[in-house]
């Protein structure tokens, strides 16, 4: 059963810009060429948030690729680049990207968020904002 992806990454301070939107590039375009993706997209909802969605064939497939490669080596940098990062995982009956306002909608309800929200609350974040100009489809 197909799994989608979706995460947001929030950058900490200007200076670490550039080195986000490098890494996020390199692993969009790992994913790409992964064994079992389906879709890759990125959208850079503002000049400081990045968020992707992904499709992978299963779950093995999806997780063989954060594991593994350029993916594998920025993780350990997120804590320096960024103040806050969230990621939700899902399985669908269709393999196909959901629409921002679901994965917006995933991602507040169900996804693991650092630093994780004060007293329960979902974390507060606006529903990216969609331009062609600033959305890449890879797949």
């Amino acid at each position: 059963m197909p799994v989608i992806s979706v995460t947001r990454l929030h950058v900490r301070a200007w200076r670490h810009i550039p080195s986000v939107l490098a890494a996020t590039m390199a692993a969009a375009w790992q994913a790409r060429a992964a064994p079992g993706n389906l879709a890759v997209s990125v959208l850079s909802a503002s000049c400081d948030t990045y968020w992707t969605r992904t499709v992978w064939q299963d779950e093995p497939a999806m997780m063989a690729y954060v594991r593994a490669g350029v993916h594998r080596r920025i993780m350990r940098h997120l804590l320096r680049w960024c103040d806050e990062s969230s990621v939700v995982h899902w399985h669908d009956s269709v393999a196909r990207l959901p629409a921002w306002d679901e994965a917006h909608r995933r991602l507040s309800d169900e996804g693991r968020h650092f630093p994780p929200p004060g007293a329960g609350l979902p974390p507060a974040f606006a529903l990216p904002r969609r331009r062609f100009w600033r959305e890449l489809r890879i797949r």
